[in-house]
């Protein structure tokens, strides 16, 4: 799995921030369990559209391989679902540890 993020104030520069990489094998299955319904949760809703966008917004792109099936959910800080949020902060929080 992996978590890309760009924007912000460094959007001016146009840079993206080189992605971090979970290597969800080496996880616990009560971890592993976790991450699938909170992906699954995630995916699930549909983002709504916002007219607006913040200036400095990060913005985040998570991708998910399982097999041959990739999952990719984009969203940012200007509009951005519950179930989003969560799975980002699960993230946030297992990158952390390593």
């Amino acid at each position: 799995m992996t978590l890309e993020t760009y924007g912000g104030l460094a959007a001016v520069t146009n840079l993206r921030r080189p992605p971090k990489v979970l290597d969800t094998d080496a996880l616990s299955e009560t971890a592993t369990a976790e991450l699938a319904q909170l992906l699954t949760e995630a995916a699930a809703v549909p983002k709504e559209d916002q007219a607006g966008h913040a200036r400095d917004a990060m913005s985040y792109t998570i991708t998910a391989t399982a097999g041959d099936r990739v999952t990719v959910l984009e969203q940012s800080d200007a509009a951005m679902t519950p179930e989003f949020a969560a799975l980002l902060t699960w993230l946030k929080k297992h990158f952390a540890q390593q």
